[in-house]
């Protein structure tokens, strides 16, 4: 697959609508998961090039982009959306070589970065403010103002889908924005930056800089002239970022990691869940942060989903992004390595289930083994620990109060669906699971562009998605004026 029809050169950054060489020179191969290749070399962005897209963004703003209406904002990203859908079978090609999923999964992730655009180019005159009763002689109104200059730093497991719902929402509410793209999937973000050049977005407003975290991404959220920081990955690199960005005061969105549960009681339709209960945890091999690791079955059909789910488990077959099964490599060596290290913790846990890896699957390739385990305890490490790989566990529970205890029962907060046809029930479970998002009889609802999206602990705060985004990538004005 090569990367030259998108016009990039990923040995480059994009700063003022531009390709330029790093100012160090410097660059780091790019490795396709599927058989340990080297891809190509991409930048290896540091602070000073990070400095120069934040001096781009202000000029971007001090330009014609601060001067543009939400009108015609919203119309430059409707025509990016637009760009972006006559290139879903190469973007597909690019994000699956470079993150390792199926074909069709990454095509799923560019036809939603183009709803993103689409959703967000609507929205972005439809964001009012409001007038608010006061004193006599006093007209109050509230205005929705851009931070500014906004950095978005994304992972690698979903870079299109976090670039429509990060930078597209910032983008909207008329900020510039500087990105660093994960250093191990960064292809199809610079490819969008060609994209959107060539859809008129002013030179700018959009800089794209590669990079390791450690150097682009430290430099990002320490960067004086940065005013907000959207960061999805790690709990351990948002807990840094957070440190970082409060020297300076600005404000951070985090969607950090999760240990999902799906919850199915005794009168659930297990036909309709079973789909659900199986692809939400090994979607793109299970690098997902609201992937649903953990299965919570109560007893009366406790045998009969694990059964339903060790058969499926049986037909998955993992294999390379090309041949487009139901997995794909893990995204590098070094996550099959950390991923394998919680098999190896769960060797004294019953194995329900294992798919397989194809035959012609090249040796070098990040593979790993789906597996699905029983009986899980709910305070077992797999059962409490993000793995980040195609692994589900399975635990019984008694009643709803048990079920509720061992669904809140981990640090983290991000997903959750109740699977049971009592209407009751699911009102009890929408309000006692402590989740960001809750699916009833569900799970994910289609990932729609139009849900707020976040979670709570560890999981992270503040939202992405749907109209909240744009509240948060914007800042809340009070004007009041008295008349003599």
């Amino acid at each position: 697959m090569s990367i030259r029809p998108l016009n990039i050169d990923p040995s480059n950054c994009f700063i003022a609508g531009a390709w330029v060489a790093p100012l160090s020179g410097d660059t780091l191969p790019l490795i396709n998961p599927s058989d340990g290749n080297t891809l190509c070399e991409i930048a290896r962005g540091q602070a000073a090039d990070i400095d120069a897209a934040v001096v781009a963004a202000e000029a971007a703003l001090s330009g014609q982009w601060g001067k543009a209406t939400a009108a015609e904002r919203g119309r430059i990203l409707a025509k990016i959306g637009h760009a972006v859908l006559q290139q879903v079978d190469e973007l597909a090609k690019l994000e699956a070589m470079d993150v390792g999923k199926p074909l069709k999964q990454a095509r799923a992730d560019v036809l939603a970065l183009a709803r993103y655009l689409e959703f967000y180019g609507g929205a972005a005159d439809k964001v009012h403010g409001e007038t608010i009763p006061y004193l006599d002689g006093y007209t109050v109104y509230t205005l929705r103002e851009p931070h500014g200059v906004t950095g978005h730093i994304i992972p690698w497991n979903y870079p299109m889908q976090i670039i429509g719902r990060s930078v597209g929402a910032a983008l909207a509410m008329g900020n510039a924005c500087v990105l660093k793209p994960a250093e191990e999937a960064c292809l199809t973000a610079l490819a969008f930056a060609e994209i959107a050049r060539k859809a008129g977005l002013p030179a700018g407003v959009l800089n794209v800089v590669p990079g390791l975290g450690a150097e682009a991404g430290a430099a990002l959220s320490a960067h004086k002239g940065v005013h907000h920081i959207s960061f999805t990955g790690s709990v351990g690199v948002g807990k840094l970022i957070q440190q970082t960005a409060g020297a300076n005061v600005v404000p951070v969105t985090l969607e950090l990691g999760g240990k999902s549960p799906q919850v199915v009681f005794d009168d659930a339709n297990i036909d309709a869940a079973l789909p659900f209960l199986v692809n939400a945890g090994i979607q793109n091999a299970g690098q997902t942060c609201s992937a649903s690791s953990r299965i919570l079955v109560q007893r009366g059909v406790y045998d009969q989903v694990v059964a339903a789910m060790a058969a499926r488990y049986a037909e998955l077959r993992a294999g390379p992004a090309s041949a487009d099964l139901d997995i794909g490599p893990l995204v590098s060596v070094r996550q099959k390595e950390i991923v394998e290290g919680f098999l190896a913790k769960g060797a004294d846990l019953r194995l329900a289930a294992e798919g397989q890896i194809v035959s012609d699957a090249p040796a070098e390739g990040a593979y790993v083994v789906p597996t699905l385990f029983a009986d899980v305890p709910p305070d077992h490490p797999l059962a409490q620990d993000e793995i980040f790989g195609p692994v589900q566990v399975i635990i019984p529970f008694e009643d709803e109060a048990e079920a509720i205890a061992i669904a809140n029962g981990t640090d983290f907060g991000l997903v959750a669906s109740c699977w049971s046809e009592n209407g009751a029930r699911q009102m009890r479970m929408a309000r006692a699971l402590r989740a960001g998002q809750v699916f009833i009889n569900n799970y994910g609802a289609g990932g729609g562009v139009e849900l707020p999206f976040g979670g709570r602990g560890l999981s992270g705060h503040g939202r992405e998605k749907g109209f909240e985004a744009l509240y948060g990538f914007s800042v809340l004005k009070t004007v009041a004026a008295l008349h003599h």
